[in-house]
């Protein structure tokens, strides 16, 4: 199978995925970052700032950061964990007979030791084909203790306008309301974004569908147990340097997560798991 070089995106190393049907993906190996996602006859899928930056240890707004080993402030560490600003080594990148495939790789070192003293292994797999891109995440203990860890995907998914923009697939779940703190349930199918939006909806089996005015995406999750949806809304928005103030217009975050009941590992043990993302059929008349 022909190797993937690095190449330079944004300034930053980068692995351009083609699969020989045309599906594209950009991934940084700043943070395993996902930056870009086109698929067969698609357009661009994910939203990335046009005011975020790309430099040595900053965290980059939009595509598909790695959130690990903490989400959010949810803990004692940097917000959202360490694993989007640290650079990650290159395992494989090649191109098979109907896909592209990365696997990228993070280990504990002398920095992050300092931080969350645990010896693991962490891997993320990028797999673009067709109309569909999965990311998989992946964690072992290496170390001779037990440790446990929050993770998320935290997709940026492009909309044409949040107005236009609903999320299916969520009834019955209960939700934690991170603006408020309240627990809540959810009453009816679709969800309509409006104002600030910041909610973990736990224990997410089925599939959900992001629709907005020009297509329908299917997000499906293995593994992880929450889905995360959030915008900021143009209060918050407005507040965010690396977005512009009306940046929230453009998009939804849906990330696939394990929040509310950490992953513990014993020495030895490895945990993974899958957001597949795929863009629906009838979408391809609309560009």
């Amino acid at each position: 199978m022909p190797t993937i070089p690095i190449t330079r995106h944004h300034g930053l190393d980068a692995l351009e995925l083609t699969a020989p049907d045309g599906a594209r993906t950009i991934v940084a190996l700043h943070g395993a970052h996902v930056l870009s996602w086109i698929p067969v006859g698609g357009t661009e899928q994910l939203y990335l700032s046009p005011k975020s930056s790309f430099g040595a240890g900053q965290a980059i707004r939009g595509g598909v950061p790695v959130c690990f080993p903490q989400f959010s402030s949810r803990g004692p560490l940097p917000k959202h964990g360490f694993a989007r600003t640290r650079p990650w080594q290159l395992v494989s990148a090649e191109q098979g007979k109907d896909d592209a495939l990365a696997v990228l790789r993070l280990a504990d070192d002398d920095a992050t030791r300092l931080i969350w003293p645990h010896a693991f292994e962490a891997e993320l797999s990028v797999r673009v084909a067709g109309r569909t891109l999965e990311i998989e995440l992946a964690c072992e203990n290496r170390g001779a203790d037990e440790f446990s860890f929050t993770a998320a995907l935290h997709s940026y998914f492009d909309v044409s306008h949040i107005d236009d923009a609903s999320l299916q697939g969520l009834a019955g779940m209960n939700y934690l309301d991170s603006v408020t703190g309240q627990e809540q349930r959810q009453r009816v199918e679709l969800l309509l974004p409006s104002g600030e939006l910041d909610r973990i909806y736990q224990g997410v089996q089925g599939e959900l569908l992001l629709k907005d005015g020009r297509r329908s995406l299917r997000i499906a999750q293995q593994g992880f147990e929450d889905t995360v949806v959030w915008n900021p809304g143009a209060a918050r928005c407005a507040t965010l340097p690396d977005m512009p103030a009306d940046g929230y217009e453009s998009m939804l975050c849906v990330e696939s997560a394990t929040i509310m009941r950490p992953v513990i590992l014993k020495p030895g043990e490895s945990w993974s798991a899958l957001q597949a993302l795929t863009l629906e059929e009838k979408a391809a008349s609309i560009g």
